[in-house]
């Protein structure tokens, strides 16, 4: 068992936060002694699910509706396959995302690292849009794709 400053620090997760957790019902069955909420395996796997839908853009109120599907039991295996698979898609959008950023910025880093060496821009400008090195044509077409 592990006390809330413990669970804190693993977590790195400010105390506030793992009350807030504690009464919007988040951890339904917790052990307490004296009043202090004592933090075991089941919670702490609950938090690390929580951790994670939240990272995935999940707002408090829907965790708090997957965690009353996981108390009713089996009978709500397949809304909450749902809510993954939906959180997976969100995840898997915001990851294409930030992959085009990902290559805008080193196709940028690329760019002033020639430009640099060069002294200025005009053979760089003349290879625009598609005259790039290989490599540096695919990021800069990933980049600038899908606009």
């Amino acid at each position: 068992m592990y006390t809330i400053g413990q669970v804190s620090e693993l977590f790195e997760v400010p105390i506030s936060t793992l009350r807030y957790y504690d009464r919007e019902g988040l951890f339904p069955d917790m052990e307490r002694s004296s009043g202090i909420r004592r933090f075991g395996e089941r919670e702490l796997e609950a938090l690390r699910v929580i951790e994670c839908l939240k990272r995935s853009g999940m707002e408090i109120k829907d965790i708090k509706q997957f965690m009353l599907w996981c108390a009713r039991g089996s009978e709500t295996y397949p809304e909450r396959r749902e809510l993954f698979l939906r959180q997976k898609e969100t995840v898997e959008s915001e990851i294409h995302k930030l992959e085009k950023v990902l290559d805008m910025l080193r196709f940028k880093c690329w760019y002033y690292e020639q430009a640099i060496e060069d002294g200025n821009e005009d053979r760089l400008m003349a290879m625009l849009p598609d005259k790039l090195p290989e490599e540096i044509q695919a990021m800069y077409d990933r980049a600038h794709g899908d606009q």
